[in-house]
């Protein structure tokens, strides 16, 4: 394992204590809710949201991510009777209809369609079997340790289908990378041009895409066991939400109350700036900057409890070039490690042979290396 030499930096960061999230004045009637920062994932309320519980139709952003990551979006899907029959929200698709796989995944996601849940499955897993195990095998990669999922829709036709608040928020958190996922979770109207149909525009469902200013989409869900399920995302001044909540009879009120109240006491604050050089080891090495910004949601109160370490690798001194990163920073919340990134030399320094035995003594000397 290459040892490294870590260098403790004395941060001078005008970052100012970390506290809990304190609910003020508005008491969740989920069962079970979190509100995650996107970009983070750091968690800034929860409640019960471990616990696994029935999740309705939410289970149809595992499906529409995987339609879209299967590149056939462009593909014709022929309904079969099976599609067609199922129960519950439809989009009216029939037996035999040709009917594209995008639009199958706005007319999933805005309409919640189970009839589209079963057809997407069935194109893209080959029967709902497969694609059952597509589900619980991207669960598992994106660490959704909680979840089974035994249906592309979240009907109550099995026992072993449910997930937590927690990792319904890691689903979206992932999903929300995905352009394509973002767009169609965003998109209030839709008009399916596949089918000439006269009932193929389609109205989201997720009334917060028009009852509140800085929603940017999610996923609506109801059964008779589930009760009210909701997920939903909303942006302001660059501070990305994630709100999820379980067998909730006030969801929007509660989803709103949670995003206000972190819009006011957070901000997306840009701590590591990958443009900028990290003048330390610059008069060491040459120019040297981090590979990726690092941005967190902090409290006002919390910007002091931030601190920085980085560590230099020790095979420095016999490397030909410098293409791989030369070290690494850190940056912590009080003892927590919140990110990190590696530190490239952009432009180093040119020495000869002697030189480069004095410029070794350098860093040595500088970082206190016997």
């Amino acid at each position: 394992m290459m040892k490294t030499f870590r260098i403790l930096l004395s941060v001078i960061v005008l970052f100012t204590g970390i506290a809990s999230f304190p609910y003020m004045g508005h008491a969740v009637s989920a069962r079970g809710a979190i509100l995650m920062e996107q970009e983070s994932g750091r968690v800034l309320f929860e409640k019960n949201a471990h616990t696994p519980m029935r999740i309705a139709s939410i289970t149809k952003i595992m499906t529409a991510i995987l339609a879209i990551e299967s590149g056939k979006l462009d593909e014709y899907v022929t309904v079969s009777e099976k599609a067609y029959r199922t129960e519950g929200s439809s989009i009216y698709i029939q037996p035999g209809d040709k009917i594209k796989l995008i639009d199958l995944t706005y007319g999933l996601m805005l309409r919640s369609g189970n009839d589209a849940a079963v057809a997407i499955a069935e194109h893209v897993g080959g029967d709902l079997e497969n694609f059952v195990t597509l589900m619980n095998k991207k669960a598992k990669q994106i660490g959704m340790k909680n979840t089974t999922f035994a249906n592309p829709h979240g009907l109550d036709d099995h026992e072993n289908h449910y997930s937590t608040a927690y990792d319904m928020a890691l689903l979206t958190r992932y999903a929300m990378n995905n352009k394509d996922y973002a767009k169609i979770s965003s998109t209030k109207s839709y008009t399916c041009k596949s089918l000439d149909r006269a009932m193929n525009t389609w109205l989201n469902k997720n009334k917060l895409l028009n009852m509140y200013p800085y929603s940017t989409g999610g996923k609506t869900g109801y059964t008779k066991r589930a009760k009210r399920t909701l997920v939903s995302t909303a942006e302001k001044e660059k501070l990305k939400l994630i709100a999820v909540t379980i067998n909730d009879r006030n969801d929007w009120q509660d989803h709103m109350a949670l995003f206000n109240q972190a819009f006011n006491q957070y901000e997306a604050v840009k701590i590591i700036d990958k443009e900028k050089q990290i003048n330390y080891l610059s008069v060491i090495f040459g120019k040297v900057v981090p590979k990726r910004d690092i941005i967190y949601p902090l409290k006002k109160g919390e910007r002091q409890e931030i601190s920085i370490s980085i560590s230099v690798d020790s095979d420095l001194k016999e490397r030909e070039d410098f293409k791989k990163p030369i070290g690494k920073v850190k940056i912590s919340l009080k003892d927590e490690l919140i990110g990190e990134s590696p530190l490239i030399l952009v432009e180093p320094f040119e020495t000869s042979e002697k030189e480069d035995k004095d410029w070794w003594e350098k860093i040595k000397s500088k970082l206190n290396i016997n």
